[in-house]
């Protein structure tokens, strides 16, 4: 399970398991990824709420 996310001068992809952490990144500096880590830290509930909705179908 995974999330993309981009920012202004690139993007990132986040694993969400086993733990969230970054898969990749281009672009994207050290505080943009460390907000986009805390975001979707925060959000991690949602997130994995809807990835299991969309790919249930």
């Amino acid at each position: 399970m995974h999330v993309h996310v981009q920012g202004q001068n690139g993007e990132a992809k986040l694993w969400l398991e086993p733990t969230v952490e970054v898969a990749q990144h281009t672009g994207l500096s050290r505080r943009e990824i460390s907000e986009a880590l805390r975001l979707v830290q925060e959000h991690e509930n949602d997130i994995r709420s809807a990835w299991n909705k969309h790919f249930s179908r």
